[in-house]
């Protein structure tokens, strides 16, 4: 279709020269650049150079944190330090089993990095397939490259919906509109003609042409900010924030304990010296919960490994709780209901026009566009162009527009404009061919108009004022066979799904209808949607399908869900999502999508699978629900710990147990429990205020194992004399602090499984055989002398499992999650 003056030929939709050695070729370049040359870009010879000098695209743009920074992450930990402190005291004044608390950090240590460094792998290699490759005119060849191959000079080729990622100027421009929104904030898109600027970050939303890059590397607008967003993210989460506020007031309750505990031990009891420091290291040890840090991680590696198997790439690692908080998704239609291809089932010539010629018309259309969209492209591939007619000046698609454009001379002297797009926005209301496309749009049809302009510039907003409609396009969508059932599991998790497209509303409502979504049937125009934001927010909380709905307007309607407290996620894969996208909570693309919409989103679906999306919201929920659960016990510990040791430095006492006690009692009620149930299945949805919830029930719990712990020891104490004595007390408050705190994680493993069950009996067996066999009594320091006194111990845990029970309920009612 466009005209080349030189007798060479090119392809349409890279036109580049031969090298320039053999002299330039014109090129005429439509819309509004005029004509100029087509830049060939730079030589081999060239790149090397820019190379050689540093001029290169160096971002470190990364999906992950650096092998290094991983290790540093998990070895160099405030807790670490302080355990590291005490296990080095341990190995030199007490026996190996009570130093063993520190080969279990140890080993904690390295499956945190051991975990993150299998994600890292995962993240990496995702990342590269989903990696934006933007064609670069290279020896007048144009090719794909990886972002970080661009050295300044080189000459970039741009599309709808492909990202700037480096500054330039405009070398070329075919009705060439840019979003700048990103950066500036200014919504309109900016038409670009050369010599213009090109800012990183920015996206082009229609036209096409090409430009030169001016600034590489981190001198580009947007480097730092694309480096930033593109960096694997370990912190900036609800439930990594809630850890951190815990471990501060843990750390301001466990120094003054521990002080005090110090001076209790070593100072007022005049007991052995090497005991004492045991028994001081066994009381602050236990205050740290060193374990959930840990855990925490582990999840979230997991969870990145196992979204990775499944072709999704988290670009951001919050991303996975973030969905798992999701009550409201926002689809796109196309490219997430249906599948991105069309087919053309039906030509409707109006007004008595010879079909025919019709078909001329849309031939020429298809080929005057050189990046045709996926409804272009289906008329492209039905009506090849024959009649070669001339393209004077061309519009192409614009979401915001909704309608194509092009004048052609059909070299008999006859001049044409032709308009292709929503027929509800070309034509008039009332106008009497509404009602037959109202009858396709109602079986999920797809329906163009054909219309015929008269006389106006093609850039005018009135072009389409007093068109001649001249013919139907009806177009058949492919619906994705797996998108009905993507919609059913969101339902079943109470998950409120709204179709939102720039398509025709009964057209969008028919597809929804026929893949089962609730409340199809009433479909929303939302060229009648209120501007108010609360008024919005109410018309989309009780509707689920909108159509005809614009850029802008998709990003008005997120921020309004979010106004009434909703977590919103949104899918897309076209470059009229992006900032829907980039405002949502989480963004949700498709591989195949937009190199904008790819590089704002958080989760990318490599496999363009929309029904990727419940395993990563099932993945979310796992990773949230579990740590809620588990963060319990951990700081079940904590808050029983620092009690027991408040209540022996006020009694003047000698604290109860060695480290080995609590080394096997962490081990067996709360390490390898919560390890477990830290990875199982949980579907509830995420909840608010982590906090709150993990501490209404650590703290009673904690405080009636320490009262039943401290209660059986003072009582021991009274049973038993002589010089054995500290060691009978000892094994009965253990056996007390054991029972009491199964129970605790018994009410944890709830609803029960058969696993779950064989979990706690598992744990419950383990101390038994302790108790049993000899060398084990003898290597954890721990035997039950009488019968009195253990039963005693026996009869305290029970009671303190009722009062569990009893708190537990009361606190679910008190202070509902």
């Amino acid at each position: 279709m466009t005209h080349i003056d030189a007798g060479s030929e090119l392809d349409p939709v890279h036109p580049v020269n031969p090298p320039a050695s053999e002299g330039p070729v014109a090129v005429r370049a439509t819309g509004s650049a005029g004509t100029l040359p087509a830049a060939t870009g730079l030589t081999s010879a060239e790149v090397a150079e820019r190379i050689a000098r540093g001029e290169v695209n160096d971002v470190p743009v990364r999906s992950s944190r650096s092998t290094a920074e991983i290790v540093r992450g998990n070895v160099f930990t405030r807790f670490n330090a302080i355990i590291g402190v005490l296990w080095i005291i341990m190995l030199f004044v007490a026996p190996i089993q009570d130093s063993l608390f520190g080969f279990v950090i140890i080993a904690n240590t390295g499956i945190g990095i051991i975990q993150e460094l299998r994600a890292k792998k995962t993240l990496d290699g995702l990342a590269v397939i989903g990696e934006a490759k933007p064609t670069v005119r290279r020896d007048g060849v144009a090719a794909e490259i990886s972002t970080s191959q661009i050295v300044l000079g080189d000459v970039i080729e741009l599309g709808p919906g492909d990202k700037v990622v480096v500054d330039g100027e405009v070398a070329e421009a075919d009705s060439l509109e840019v979003d700048e929104s990103l950066l500036t904030g200014e919504a309109d898109p900016v038409l670009k003609k050369p010599g213009d600027v090109m800012m990183s970050g920015s996206f082009v939303v229609a036209g096409g042409g090409a430009f030169t890059a001016t600034k590489v590397g981190r001198e580009a607008y947007a480097a730092q900010l694309a480096e930033e967003a593109s960096r694997f993210t370990l912190v900036h989460s609800e439930l990594r924030s809630g850890i951190s506020t815990i471990l501060k007031y843990v750390t301001w309750m466990m120094i003054p304990t521990a002080i005090g505990l110090i001076i209790s031990q070593m100072v007022v009891k005049d007991n052995d010296f090497k005991n004492s420091v045991a028994r001081t290291v066994g009381g602050i040890v236990p205050m740290i919960p060193e374990g959930l840090v840990l855990l925490t991680s582990v999840a979230f590696a997991i969870g990145v490994i196992r979204l990775g198997r499944k072709q999704c790439l988290v670009q951001e690692l919050p991303a996975i709780e973030g969905l798992a908080r999701v009550d409201v998704v926002c689809l796109d239609k196309t490219g997430t209901l249906t599948e991105g291809g069309m087919d053309v089932t039906e030509l409707r010539a109006l007004g008595g026009t010879d079909e025919a010629y019709v078909r001329q018309v849309l031939g020429a259309l298809g080929e005057s566009d050189p990046r045709p969209n996926a409804s272009l492209q289906a008329i492209k591939d039905k009506y090849p162009d024959e009649a070669e007619w001339r393209v004077q000046e061309s519009l192409p698609f614009s979401s915001a527009r909704k309608y194509s454009g092009a004048s052609f001379s059909d070299g008999t002297g006859e001049n044409s404009t032709w308009l292709l797009g929503a027929p509800d926005v070309l034509l008039p209301p009332g106008d009497p061919h509404l009602a037959e496309i109202d009858d396709l749009n109602a079986q999920g049809l797809r329906v163009l108009l054909l219309a015929r302009a008269t006389g106006s510039e093609l850039t005018d907003p009135q072009v389409g004022s007093g068109a001649t409609a001249t013919a139907l396009v009806v177009l058949e969508q492919r619906l994705r066979p797996d998108a009905g059932e993507t919609l059913a599991y969101f339902a079943d998790q109470d998950v409120a799904a709204k179709v939102i497209s720039g398509d025709n509303a009964v057209s969008v409502g028919a597809v929804a209808g026929k893949l089962g979504l609730p409340g199809a049937e009433n479909t929303i125009d939302a060229r009648q949607l209120p501007k108010d934001q609360a008024e919005m927010a109410a018309v989309l909380d009780s509707n689920a399908v909108f159509g005809r709905v614009t850029p802008q307007q998709k990003r008005d309607m997120v921020a309004a869900l979010q106004s009434k407290g909703h977590t919103v996620a949104m899918t897309g894969d076209g470059v009229n999502d992006v900032l829907a996208l980039k405002d949502a909570d989480i963004g949700v693309s498709m591989g195949s999508g937009s190199e904008a919409t790819r590089a704002v989103a958080q989760i990318v679906l490599l496999n363009n699978s929309f029904a990727t999306l419940p395993s990563v919201v099932a993945e979310g929920r796992r990773v949230i629900g579990n740590i809620t659960r588990v963060a319990t016990l951990f700081l079940t510990k904590t808050v029983y710990s620092v009690l027991l040791a408040i209540m022996v430095v006020c009694s003047q006492v000698e604290y109860p147990f060695l480290p080995r006690h609590l080394t096997l009692l962490s081990t067996l009620t709360i390490g390898i429990p919560a390890f477990f149930l830290a990875l199982a299945p949980n579907k509830e949805r995420a909840k608010p205020h982590f906090v709150r919830r993990v501490m209404r029930y650590a703290i009673p719990s904690g405080v009636i194992a320490a009262v039943a712990t401290f209660t059986t020891y003072l009582l021991a104490r009274s049973h038993y004399s002589g010089p054995d004595a500290l060691a009978a007390e000892t094994s009965a408050a253990t056996l007390t602090l054991f029972l009491v705190s199964m129970w605790v994680l018994a009410i944890i493993a709830r609803p029960y499984t058969w696993w779950r069950i064989a979990l706690v009996a598992t744990m419950g067996a383990g101390f038994l055989l302790v108790l049993a066999v000899p060398w084990l009594q003898h290597f954890f320091a721990l035997k039950l002398i009488g019968t009195t006194m253990p039963w005693t111990a026996v009869g305290i845990a029970v009671a303190a499992a009722a009062l569990l029970e009893g708190s537990w309920r009361w606190v679910g009612r008190k202070w509902p999650a």
